[in-house]
Order: C-alpha cells, then structure tokens, then sequence
C-alpha cells in the first residue's frame, strides 16, 4: 500500500490542498486586520475630535472652574470607555468579546454626544448682542461640532462596512468543509462584526 503510486498521488493531493486552504483562511484573517487596522484609524480621528471638543468646552463653560455639566462629564466617560475598548479590540480584533466591548462603547458615545451636543457653551445666538440682525446667518458652535461629528460617523460607517465584510468572507471560509477541519486544527475562530 505504501509503495502505491496511486496513495502518494492522493496524498499529494491532500498535502497541496491543505497548503492551499491554509494559505487562503491565513490570507482573510489578513483582511479581517486589516480592515480593522483602518476602522482603528478612524476611530482615533473621532476620538481627537472629542478631545477637542471637550478643551473647547472647558474653555467656554462659564460656572466655577471644575464643575463639569452632567452632560460632559457622560461624554468624557464614554470617550474613556470608547479609548479603552479599541486599545483592547486593536490588540485582538478576532477576538468576539473584545469587538462586542467596542460596539457597545461606540453606542454609549453617540448617546452620551446627543445629548452633550445641544448643551454647548456659546450656543446661543443672544449672547451677541452687536451681532443680533446677522444671528440667523452665522452658523451656531453646536451646529458646527455636530457637522464634524457627521463627517467622521460617515467615515466610520464607511471603515465599519469594509471590516464587516471582510469579517463575513473570514467567517464563511471557515465554516466550509472540509476548510472547516483546517480551521479547527489551526484554531481559527469566528470573528464578530461590528
């Protein structure tokens, strides 16, 4: 049997399909990273716009200094939250648990902005009194910050949808046979979207 030329031509057949197969699961978990590596990016920009976001508020607010509005002091919790979820997720972004801690930070972020965003100092229009008849005309600090936001959410969404499907491609080859074999031997696991 072992000296059959027909067994090594199957097991030939076999070594090289297995390479292959590896080769193709080791080439989208690649992507996966990747695009992970670009939502990161992103993700750091919209956290800078918050860092900003937040010295323009201190520099604006008018109570005693240190007193933060509740509405702020949510924010910058959730920044922290946010900041602390992707250094976790950017070590591991295969990892299910770790993207899960991200998406659900991501969605206490834009809760706690909506409603930090309309409390911003210097928001209202009466407080230029020399500038009262041309007040409709100049655009309002919330307004202005929350078209930045908009920019950067567009982009994240943008960044989201490339990891998404990267991860879908991943999660599909590895849960085909016989490439599923692979990737229980290999310990490939299946990735979470964001």
């Amino acid at each position: 049997m072992w000296s059959s030329p027909l067994f090594w031509i199957v097991f030939a057949i076999a070594v090289f399909w297995a390479l292959g197969a590896y080769n193709r699961l080791m080439r989208l978990r690649s992507a996966v990273v990747q695009a992970f590596g670009s939502f990161d990016a992103h993700m750091v920009r919209l956290l800078a716009l918050l860092g900003e976001f937040g010295a323009a508020h201190a520099v604006q607010q008018l109570p005693p200094a240190g007193v933060m509005a509740p509405e702020m002091a949510a924010l910058q919790g959730a920044t922290t939250q946010l900041s602390a979820s992707l250094a976790m997720a950017r070590a591991r972004p295969l990892q299910s648990e770790a993207v899960a801690a991200l998406v659900a930070a991501r969605e206490v972020l834009h809760a706690s902005w909506q409603k930090a965003v309309p409390n911003f100092p210097g928001d209202n229009n009466a407080q230029m009194p020399a500038l009262a008849d041309a007040a409709d005309l100049l655009p309002r600090p919330a307004l202005l910050w929350q078209m930045r936001w908009d920019e950067h959410v567009q982009q994240n969404d943008q960044a989201t949808r490339v990891f998404n499907d990267a991860v879908l491609h991943y999660n599909a080859a590895i849960a085909q046979f016989p490439a599923n074999l692979l990737a229980w031997v290999f310990g490939f696991k299946a990735a979470r979207r964001l």
